[in-house]
C-alpha cells in the first residue's frame, strides 16, 4: 500500500476521532466481519459475482488490516516477510509444488 493511501486512511480515522475504538480486539473482529461480507459475494456462485461489491468488501478488509497494523505498531512488509520465511520452510517447493495439502501432510 503506498504512503498516500496509508495517510488517507489515517486521516479518515483521525478526522472522526475513531482511534479510541480501534483496539486490536475491535479491529480483529472488524476484519473477520468484513471478510465474511467478502465471502458472501461468492455465496451462491464462484463464477457469477458483482466485482464492484467484491472490491468494496476487500477494501474494507484492507483498511481494517491497515488500522490494526497501526494499532499494534507493526510494519506490513516486516510481518509478511517473516510469515513468508515460515511458509517457505513449511512448504518446500519440492514437496508442495502442485499439491494443496496442509504442511503436516506433505
Amino acid at each position: 500500500m503506498n504512503q498516500q493511501t496509508i495517510d488517507r486512511i489515517r486521516k479518515f480515522t483521525a478526522d472522526r476521532e475513531w482511534e479510541q475504538y480501534h483496539t486490536p480486539e475491535n479491529l480483529a473482529k472488524s476484519i473477520v466481519i468484513e471478510a465474511a461480507e467478502l465471502l458472501e459475494c461468492f455465496q451462491w456462485s464462484g463464477e457469477e459475482y458483482d466485482l464492484q461489491h467484491v472490491k468494496e468488501e476487500l477494501a474494507d478488509v484492507l483498511v481494517y488490516s491497515r488500522n490494526l497494523l497501526d494499532s499494534l505498531g507493526l510494519d506490513e512488509d516486516e510481518i509478511i516477510n517473516m510469515k513468508m520465511d515460515l511458509n517457505e520452510k513449511k512448504y518446500p517447493v519440492e514437496k508442495a509444488k502442485g499439491n494443496s495439502v496442509k504442511y503436516d501432510k506433505l
